[in-house]
């Protein structure tokens, strides 16, 4: 499911405009991203956790060129589940085989 998916379903449920819908979770992402980058944690009750975690230093290895090199300290963002939003999609799964 796209972005224009989520939005048009979200559109059909609410009965709000597309336009409206759109504006708003481009909200909601502009402001999770700003959190994050503040070193904010986001929380949504129910749903998950928008974190960001630190990656220690580490030595990485240039193949091509065969040298070592020092891949600094340095923090990404990453998304935690919720157990009830886990525990939802391991019922649904386990009801509905998966497609491929």
């Amino acid at each position: 499911m796209r972005k224009a998916d989520v939005v048009t379903r979200v559109s059909e449920l609410t009965g709000v405009a597309k336009v409206d819908v759109l504006v708003s979770l481009e909200a909601f992402f502009k402001e999770v991203k700003n959190s994050l980058k503040a070193g904010e944690n986001v929380y949504v009750r129910g749903f998950g956790s928008f974190i960001v975690k630190k990656r220690a230093k580490k030595i990485g290895r240039n193949i091509k060129r065969g040298i070592a090199i020092e891949i600094p300290e340095h923090h990404i963002p990453a998304f935690k589940p919720a157990k009830t939003f886990v525990e939802a999609v391991k019922k649904a799964r386990a009801i509905a085989p998966a497609k491929k």
